[in-house]
Protein backbone atom coordinates (compact mmCIF):
# COMPACT_ATOMS: atom_id res chain seq x y z
CA UNK A 1 0.00 0.00 0.00
CA UNK A 2 1.54 3.48 -0.59
CA UNK A 3 1.09 6.05 1.74
CA UNK A 4 -0.25 9.33 1.05
CA UNK A 5 2.86 11.12 0.29
CA UNK A 6 3.97 8.29 -2.37
CA UNK A 7 0.20 8.44 -3.67
CA UNK A 8 0.80 12.36 -3.55
CA UNK A 9 4.14 11.86 -5.48
CA UNK A 10 3.22 9.06 -7.72
CA UNK A 11 0.34 11.30 -8.85
CA UNK A 12 2.33 13.94 -9.69
CA UNK A 13 4.66 12.02 -11.85
CA UNK A 14 2.05 10.84 -14.12
CA UNK A 15 1.27 14.24 -15.27
CA UNK A 16 4.63 15.41 -16.10
CA UNK A 17 4.69 19.48 -16.18
CA UNK A 18 5.18 22.10 -18.74
CA UNK A 19 8.68 21.60 -19.32
CA UNK A 20 8.61 17.51 -19.74
CA UNK A 21 6.59 17.47 -22.77
CA UNK A 22 8.34 15.28 -23.88
CA UNK A 23 8.19 12.83 -21.51
CA UNK A 24 4.66 12.91 -21.58
CA UNK A 25 4.40 12.29 -25.38
CA UNK A 26 6.40 9.15 -24.76
CA UNK A 27 4.20 7.91 -21.53
CA UNK A 28 0.79 8.49 -23.89
CA UNK A 29 2.54 6.74 -26.70
CA UNK A 30 3.12 3.82 -24.44
CA UNK A 31 -0.71 4.05 -23.19
CA UNK A 32 -1.55 4.04 -26.89
CA UNK A 33 0.96 0.92 -27.96
CA UNK A 34 -0.17 -1.11 -24.88
CA UNK A 35 -4.09 -0.19 -25.63
CA UNK A 36 -3.55 -1.07 -29.22
CA UNK A 37 -1.64 -4.75 -28.70
CA UNK A 38 -4.43 -6.00 -26.05
CA UNK A 39 -7.23 -5.03 -28.26
CA UNK A 40 -4.93 -6.86 -31.11
CA UNK A 41 -4.98 -9.71 -28.80
CA UNK A 42 -8.34 -9.74 -27.62
CA UNK A 43 -9.63 -9.60 -30.82
CA UNK A 44 -7.54 -12.24 -32.38
CA UNK A 45 -7.95 -15.11 -29.85
CA UNK A 46 -11.88 -14.18 -29.55
CA UNK A 47 -12.42 -14.66 -33.27
CA UNK A 48 -9.46 -17.74 -33.90
CA UNK A 49 -11.47 -19.30 -30.59
CA UNK A 50 -14.33 -18.67 -32.36
CA UNK A 51 -13.51 -20.17 -35.47
CA UNK A 52 -12.31 -23.41 -33.70
CA UNK A 53 -15.59 -23.71 -31.62
CA UNK A 54 -18.28 -23.11 -34.50
CA UNK A 55 -16.37 -25.12 -36.29
CA UNK A 56 -17.12 -27.69 -33.78
CA UNK A 57 -20.56 -27.11 -33.09
CA UNK A 58 -21.42 -27.49 -36.95
CA UNK A 59 -19.24 -30.31 -37.52
CA UNK A 60 -20.59 -31.77 -34.77
CA UNK A 61 -24.01 -30.95 -35.42
CA UNK A 62 -23.67 -32.77 -38.34
CA UNK A 63 -21.72 -35.52 -38.14
CA UNK A 64 -21.67 -35.57 -33.79
CA UNK A 65 -18.20 -35.83 -31.82
CA UNK A 66 -17.55 -38.82 -33.60
CA UNK A 67 -18.55 -41.62 -36.19
CA UNK A 68 -18.61 -45.59 -35.79
CA UNK A 69 -17.53 -46.37 -39.37
CA UNK A 70 -18.20 -49.92 -41.05
CA UNK A 71 -15.63 -50.93 -43.23
CA UNK A 72 -16.94 -51.77 -46.90
CA UNK A 73 -20.07 -48.65 -46.16
CA UNK A 74 -22.24 -51.20 -44.85
CA UNK A 75 -23.24 -51.99 -41.24
CA UNK A 76 -24.94 -54.98 -40.78
CA UNK A 77 -26.42 -55.87 -37.23
CA UNK A 78 -25.96 -51.94 -36.59
CA UNK A 79 -28.83 -52.34 -33.90
CA UNK A 80 -26.72 -54.33 -31.29
CA UNK A 81 -23.82 -51.54 -31.98
CA UNK A 82 -26.14 -48.68 -31.73
CA UNK A 83 -27.15 -50.02 -27.93
CA UNK A 84 -24.08 -50.58 -26.92
CA UNK A 85 -22.85 -46.90 -27.59
CA UNK A 86 -25.59 -46.02 -26.18
CA UNK A 87 -25.00 -47.05 -22.92
CA UNK A 88 -21.10 -46.02 -22.98
CA UNK A 89 -20.41 -43.94 -20.13
CA UNK A 90 -20.01 -40.41 -21.49
CA UNK A 91 -22.13 -40.75 -24.79
CA UNK A 92 -24.77 -38.14 -24.91
CA UNK A 93 -26.85 -39.68 -27.60
CA UNK A 94 -26.06 -42.30 -30.81
CA UNK A 95 -27.88 -42.85 -33.99
CA UNK A 96 -27.89 -44.61 -37.14
CA UNK A 97 -27.04 -42.52 -40.27
CA UNK A 98 -26.50 -42.97 -43.89
CA UNK A 99 -23.96 -40.73 -45.92
CA UNK A 100 -22.78 -41.30 -49.65
CA UNK A 101 -21.53 -38.87 -52.49
CA UNK A 102 -24.15 -39.10 -55.48
CA UNK A 103 -24.81 -37.00 -58.36
CA UNK A 104 -27.99 -34.68 -58.58
CA UNK A 105 -28.97 -33.08 -61.71
CA UNK A 106 -31.74 -30.03 -62.41
CA UNK A 107 -32.47 -28.21 -65.55
CA UNK A 108 -29.75 -29.83 -67.56
CA UNK A 109 -27.15 -29.10 -64.71
CA UNK A 110 -25.69 -32.04 -63.00
CA UNK A 111 -23.43 -31.56 -59.63
CA UNK A 112 -21.81 -33.53 -56.62
CA UNK A 113 -24.20 -33.87 -53.44
CA UNK A 114 -23.92 -35.69 -50.48
CA UNK A 115 -26.72 -37.69 -49.77
CA UNK A 116 -28.05 -38.52 -45.70
CA UNK A 117 -30.42 -41.09 -44.64
CA UNK A 118 -31.43 -39.32 -41.06
CA UNK A 119 -33.36 -40.99 -38.45
CA UNK A 120 -36.96 -38.64 -37.68
CA UNK A 121 -35.36 -37.26 -34.10
CA UNK A 122 -32.09 -36.18 -36.26
CA UNK A 123 -34.19 -33.87 -38.96
CA UNK A 124 -36.32 -32.44 -36.92
CA UNK A 125 -33.55 -30.77 -34.89
CA UNK A 126 -32.62 -29.43 -38.01
CA UNK A 127 -35.27 -26.90 -37.59
CA UNK A 128 -33.54 -23.88 -36.40
CA UNK A 129 -31.40 -24.24 -39.86
CA UNK A 130 -34.29 -23.79 -42.04
CA UNK A 131 -34.98 -21.14 -44.56
CA UNK A 132 -37.90 -22.37 -46.61
CA UNK A 133 -39.98 -25.89 -46.23
CA UNK A 134 -41.39 -27.25 -43.59
CA UNK A 135 -39.75 -30.67 -42.02
CA UNK A 136 -42.47 -32.12 -41.29
CA UNK A 137 -43.48 -33.44 -44.84
CA UNK A 138 -40.00 -35.52 -44.91
CA UNK A 139 -41.81 -38.88 -44.01
CA UNK A 140 -40.39 -42.43 -45.09
CA UNK A 141 -41.82 -43.65 -48.50
CA UNK A 142 -42.52 -39.34 -49.38
CA UNK A 143 -39.88 -39.24 -51.88
CA UNK A 144 -39.19 -35.39 -50.48
CA UNK A 145 -35.77 -33.88 -49.51
CA UNK A 146 -34.10 -31.43 -47.63
CA UNK A 147 -31.18 -29.03 -49.78
CA UNK A 148 -28.21 -26.84 -48.50
CA UNK A 149 -29.24 -23.18 -49.42
CA UNK A 150 -26.12 -22.84 -51.81
CA UNK A 151 -26.97 -26.13 -53.40
CA UNK A 152 -30.14 -24.37 -54.60
CA UNK A 153 -29.06 -21.41 -55.39
CA UNK A 154 -26.13 -22.93 -57.99
CA UNK A 155 -28.59 -25.22 -59.15
CA UNK A 156 -31.75 -22.79 -59.13
CA UNK A 157 -33.99 -24.82 -57.07
CA UNK A 158 -36.89 -24.02 -55.22
CA UNK A 159 -39.38 -25.77 -52.26
CA UNK A 160 -41.69 -27.62 -54.84
CA UNK A 161 -39.27 -28.26 -57.58
CA UNK A 162 -38.38 -31.58 -58.21
CA UNK A 163 -34.52 -33.21 -58.57
CA UNK A 164 -33.17 -36.01 -59.57
CA UNK A 165 -30.34 -37.96 -57.58
CA UNK A 166 -28.60 -40.34 -59.59
CA UNK A 167 -26.95 -43.60 -57.93
CA UNK A 168 -23.98 -44.82 -60.34
CA UNK A 169 -24.24 -48.28 -58.70
CA UNK A 170 -27.35 -49.04 -59.91
CA UNK A 171 -29.02 -52.59 -60.58
CA UNK A 172 -27.47 -54.88 -62.77
CA UNK A 173 -29.08 -56.15 -65.88
CA UNK A 174 -28.08 -58.43 -68.54
CA UNK A 175 -26.83 -55.54 -70.89
CA UNK A 176 -24.72 -54.29 -67.78
CA UNK A 177 -25.26 -51.71 -64.29
CA UNK A 178 -27.53 -49.09 -65.22
CA UNK A 179 -27.30 -45.76 -62.89
CA UNK A 180 -29.70 -45.28 -60.74
CA UNK A 181 -32.15 -41.84 -61.12
CA UNK A 182 -34.93 -41.67 -58.72
CA UNK A 183 -36.53 -38.04 -59.08
CA UNK A 184 -37.33 -36.39 -55.27
CA UNK A 185 -39.54 -33.12 -54.30
CA UNK A 186 -37.34 -30.25 -52.85
CA UNK A 187 -39.28 -29.67 -49.47
CA UNK A 188 -36.87 -28.10 -47.70
CA UNK A 189 -33.57 -25.57 -48.10
CA UNK A 190 -31.66 -25.50 -44.71
CA UNK A 191 -28.52 -23.71 -44.25
CA UNK A 192 -25.85 -24.75 -41.66
CA UNK A 193 -23.18 -22.43 -41.90
CA UNK A 194 -20.64 -24.60 -43.31
CA UNK A 195 -20.15 -23.21 -46.89
CA UNK A 196 -19.36 -27.01 -47.90
CA UNK A 197 -22.33 -28.55 -45.84
CA UNK A 198 -24.53 -25.89 -47.21
CA UNK A 199 -23.32 -26.42 -51.06
CA UNK A 200 -23.51 -30.26 -51.58
CA UNK A 201 -25.68 -32.21 -48.22
CA UNK A 202 -29.18 -33.71 -49.42
CA UNK A 203 -31.10 -34.93 -46.42
CA UNK A 204 -33.79 -37.77 -46.67
CA UNK A 205 -35.23 -39.81 -44.21
CA UNK A 206 -33.40 -42.95 -43.34
CA UNK A 207 -35.77 -45.52 -45.25
CA UNK A 208 -35.58 -43.54 -48.37
CA UNK A 209 -31.60 -43.83 -48.23
CA UNK A 210 -31.70 -47.14 -47.81
CA UNK A 211 -33.94 -47.76 -50.73
CA UNK A 212 -31.94 -45.16 -53.05
CA UNK A 213 -28.47 -46.83 -52.09
CA UNK A 214 -29.99 -50.54 -52.46
CA UNK A 215 -28.45 -51.06 -48.82
CA UNK A 216 -31.77 -53.05 -47.09
CA UNK A 217 -31.85 -52.96 -43.44
CA UNK A 218 -28.26 -51.72 -43.67
CA UNK A 219 -26.55 -48.40 -42.55
CA UNK A 220 -23.44 -46.67 -42.97
CA UNK A 221 -22.08 -44.80 -39.72
CA UNK A 222 -23.33 -44.15 -35.98
CA UNK A 223 -22.99 -40.69 -35.06
CA UNK A 224 -21.95 -40.50 -31.60
CA UNK A 225 -22.18 -37.36 -29.23
CA UNK A 226 -20.41 -37.11 -26.06
CA UNK A 227 -20.31 -35.11 -23.08
CA UNK A 228 -15.98 -34.17 -23.12
CA UNK A 229 -15.39 -33.66 -27.12
CA UNK A 230 -11.87 -33.32 -26.40
CA UNK A 231 -11.33 -36.34 -24.32
CA UNK A 232 -13.81 -38.27 -27.32
CA UNK A 233 -11.34 -40.84 -27.59
CA UNK A 234 -11.11 -42.46 -24.06
CA UNK A 235 -14.79 -42.11 -23.90
CA UNK A 236 -15.33 -44.09 -26.87
CA UNK A 237 -12.43 -46.40 -25.82
CA UNK A 238 -14.19 -49.31 -24.52
CA UNK A 239 -15.92 -50.37 -27.54
CA UNK A 240 -13.02 -50.62 -29.50
CA UNK A 241 -12.84 -54.23 -29.66
CA UNK A 242 -16.06 -55.01 -29.84
CA UNK A 243 -16.07 -53.17 -33.80
CA UNK A 244 -12.85 -55.07 -34.62
CA UNK A 245 -12.99 -56.38 -38.07
CA UNK A 246 -16.40 -54.50 -38.38
CA UNK A 247 -16.00 -50.96 -37.84
CA UNK A 248 -13.45 -47.90 -36.37
CA UNK A 249 -14.30 -44.70 -34.42
CA UNK A 250 -13.20 -41.93 -36.62
CA UNK A 251 -13.53 -38.49 -33.94
CA UNK A 252 -13.65 -34.78 -35.18
CA UNK A 253 -9.91 -34.99 -34.51
CA UNK A 254 -9.06 -37.53 -37.06
CA UNK A 255 -11.98 -36.49 -39.65
CA UNK A 256 -10.99 -32.70 -39.69
CA UNK A 257 -7.69 -32.93 -38.30
CA UNK A 258 -6.02 -30.79 -40.99
CA UNK A 259 -8.63 -27.53 -41.02
CA UNK A 260 -8.39 -27.97 -36.50
CA UNK A 261 -4.30 -28.55 -36.75
CA UNK A 262 -4.19 -25.05 -39.09
CA UNK A 263 -6.08 -23.15 -36.35
CA UNK A 264 -4.37 -24.37 -33.96
CA UNK A 265 -0.83 -23.45 -35.38
CA UNK A 266 -2.28 -20.65 -36.53
CA UNK A 267 -3.76 -19.32 -32.90
CA UNK A 268 -0.55 -19.90 -31.61
CA UNK A 269 1.94 -17.84 -33.44
CA UNK A 270 -0.69 -15.14 -33.87
CA UNK A 271 -0.73 -14.69 -29.90
CA UNK A 272 3.34 -15.15 -30.18
CA UNK A 273 3.29 -12.50 -32.88
CA UNK A 274 0.88 -10.18 -31.03
CA UNK A 275 2.87 -10.25 -27.49
CA UNK A 276 5.54 -8.48 -29.05
CA UNK A 277 3.47 -5.61 -29.29
CA UNK A 278 3.15 -5.91 -25.48
CA UNK A 279 7.04 -6.39 -24.88
CA UNK A 280 7.21 -2.84 -26.89
CA UNK A 281 5.09 -1.37 -25.20
CA UNK A 282 7.02 -2.25 -22.07
CA UNK A 283 9.67 -1.00 -23.65
CA UNK A 284 8.03 2.51 -24.23
CA UNK A 285 7.37 2.48 -20.58
CA UNK A 286 10.99 2.02 -19.28
CA UNK A 287 12.27 4.63 -21.61
CA UNK A 288 9.49 7.25 -20.36
CA UNK A 289 10.23 6.43 -16.37
CA UNK A 290 14.40 6.70 -17.16
CA UNK A 291 13.42 10.23 -18.63
CA UNK A 292 11.27 10.94 -16.17
CA UNK A 293 13.87 9.48 -13.66
CA UNK A 294 16.90 12.01 -14.99
CA UNK A 295 14.30 14.92 -15.05
CA UNK A 296 13.82 14.07 -11.72
CA UNK A 297 16.98 13.44 -10.43
CA UNK A 298 17.23 16.67 -8.00
CA UNK A 299 13.74 16.29 -6.57
CA UNK A 300 14.80 12.83 -5.48
CA UNK A 301 17.88 13.92 -3.89
CA UNK A 302 15.43 16.74 -2.30
CA UNK A 303 12.86 14.13 -0.99
CA UNK A 304 16.18 12.04 -0.11
CA UNK A 305 17.28 14.52 2.21
CA UNK A 306 13.86 15.61 3.88
CA UNK A 307 13.38 11.59 5.30
CA UNK A 308 12.10 9.76 2.08
CA UNK A 309 13.32 6.16 1.92
CA UNK A 310 14.13 3.98 -0.78
CA UNK A 311 11.37 1.62 -0.60
CA UNK A 312 9.33 4.61 -1.05
CA UNK A 313 10.90 5.85 -4.37
CA UNK A 314 10.55 2.78 -5.69
CA UNK A 315 6.96 2.34 -4.68
CA UNK A 316 6.33 5.76 -6.29
CA UNK A 317 8.12 4.65 -9.39
CA UNK A 318 6.60 1.22 -9.90
CA UNK A 319 3.66 2.51 -9.49
CA UNK A 320 3.29 5.26 -11.80
CA UNK A 321 4.97 2.54 -14.71
CA UNK A 322 2.50 0.01 -13.55
CA UNK A 323 -0.61 2.72 -13.51
CA UNK A 324 0.39 3.52 -17.45
CA UNK A 325 0.64 -0.22 -18.62
CA UNK A 326 -3.03 -1.02 -16.16
CA UNK A 327 -4.57 2.22 -17.70
CA UNK A 328 -3.26 1.22 -21.33
CA UNK A 329 -4.62 -2.77 -20.65
CA UNK A 330 -8.12 -1.39 -19.24
CA UNK A 331 -8.31 0.90 -22.71
CA UNK A 332 -7.13 -2.28 -25.10
CA UNK A 333 -9.78 -4.07 -23.54
CA UNK A 334 -12.62 -2.05 -23.74
CA UNK A 335 -11.42 -1.54 -27.63
CA UNK A 336 -11.02 -5.04 -27.92
CA UNK A 337 -14.63 -5.84 -26.86
CA UNK A 338 -15.81 -2.59 -28.96
CA UNK A 339 -14.16 -4.30 -31.96
CA UNK A 340 -15.67 -7.60 -31.36
CA UNK A 341 -19.08 -6.05 -31.59
CA UNK A 342 -18.89 -3.78 -34.02
CA UNK A 343 -16.84 -6.93 -36.59
CA UNK A 344 -19.01 -7.93 -38.78
CA UNK A 345 -19.89 -4.05 -40.26
CA UNK A 346 -16.14 -3.32 -39.99
CA UNK A 347 -15.49 -6.64 -42.16
CA UNK A 348 -18.41 -5.27 -44.95
CA UNK A 349 -16.96 -1.56 -44.81
CA UNK A 350 -13.38 -2.69 -45.54
CA UNK A 351 -14.67 -4.80 -48.41
CA UNK A 352 -17.20 -1.89 -49.29
CA UNK A 353 -13.87 0.45 -49.27
CA UNK A 354 -11.52 -1.88 -51.16
CA UNK A 355 -13.94 -3.84 -53.53
CA UNK A 356 -12.54 -6.97 -52.10
CA UNK A 357 -14.59 -9.81 -50.54
CA UNK A 358 -13.03 -10.09 -47.39
CA UNK A 359 -14.94 -12.88 -46.35
CA UNK A 360 -15.20 -15.00 -49.03
CA UNK A 361 -17.35 -18.40 -47.25
CA UNK A 362 -15.67 -20.81 -49.51
CA UNK A 363 -12.43 -20.26 -48.33
CA UNK A 364 -13.19 -19.41 -44.91
CA UNK A 365 -15.89 -22.64 -44.42
CA UNK A 366 -18.27 -20.35 -42.24
CA UNK A 367 -20.69 -17.82 -43.82
CA UNK A 368 -19.98 -14.90 -40.88
CA UNK A 369 -17.02 -14.40 -38.94
CA UNK A 370 -17.44 -16.08 -35.55
CA UNK A 371 -16.17 -14.87 -32.07
CA UNK A 372 -15.74 -16.98 -28.75
CA UNK A 373 -14.70 -15.08 -25.75
CA UNK A 374 -12.62 -16.87 -23.48
CA UNK A 375 -12.72 -15.18 -19.71
CA UNK A 376 -9.33 -17.29 -19.04
CA UNK A 377 -7.62 -16.14 -22.10
CA UNK A 378 -8.99 -12.77 -21.69
CA UNK A 379 -7.94 -12.51 -17.90
CA UNK A 380 -4.23 -13.89 -19.29
CA UNK A 381 -3.93 -10.95 -21.97
CA UNK A 382 -4.83 -8.47 -18.85
CA UNK A 383 -2.33 -9.75 -16.49
CA UNK A 384 0.69 -10.30 -19.32
CA UNK A 385 -0.04 -6.30 -20.37
CA UNK A 386 0.12 -5.46 -16.36
CA UNK A 387 2.66 -7.77 -15.59
CA UNK A 388 4.87 -6.99 -18.50
CA UNK A 389 4.06 -2.95 -17.56
CA UNK A 390 5.52 -4.04 -13.68
CA UNK A 391 8.46 -5.47 -14.82
CA UNK A 392 9.65 -3.05 -17.18
CA UNK A 393 9.64 -0.18 -14.49
CA UNK A 394 12.00 -2.29 -11.96
CA UNK A 395 14.80 -1.11 -13.39
CA UNK A 396 14.05 3.02 -13.62
CA UNK A 397 12.56 2.42 -10.04
CA UNK A 398 16.45 0.88 -8.38
CA UNK A 399 17.59 3.82 -10.50
CA UNK A 400 15.95 6.43 -8.19
CA UNK A 401 15.85 4.33 -5.09
CA UNK A 402 19.51 4.56 -4.87
CA UNK A 403 20.15 8.22 -6.19
CA UNK A 404 22.94 9.70 -3.80
CA UNK A 405 21.28 13.29 -2.99
CA UNK A 406 25.32 13.89 -1.55
CA UNK A 407 26.39 13.58 -5.42
CA UNK A 408 23.29 15.55 -6.95
CA UNK A 409 23.06 18.47 -4.60
CA UNK A 410 26.59 19.47 -4.17
CA UNK A 411 27.35 22.06 -6.29
CA UNK A 412 23.85 23.01 -5.81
Amino acid sequence: MLSPFERMIAKRYLWPGKGEAFIALVAGISVGVVMLSVAMLVLVMSVMGGFRGEMLDKFSGMNGHAVVQAFGGKLDNWEGTLEQVRKTEGVVSASPLIEQALLASFNGRTVPIFVRGNTDEDIAGLQDKVLFGDLSTLQAGSERIAIGSRLAANIGARVGDTITVINPQGRTTPFGTTFRQVPYEVAVIFEIGLYDFDETFVIMPMEDAQTLLLLGDSVGLIEVTVTDPDNVGEILEPIQGSLVGRAQIADWKQINSAIFEALEVERVAMFFVLSFMVLVASFNILSSLVMLVRAKTRDIAIMRTMGATRRSLLKIFVTTGTTIGTLGTLVGLMLGFLLLYFRNPIVDGIAWLTGVEIWDPSVRFLTSLPVRVDPWEIAGIAAMGVGMSFIATLYPALKASNTDPVQVLRYE
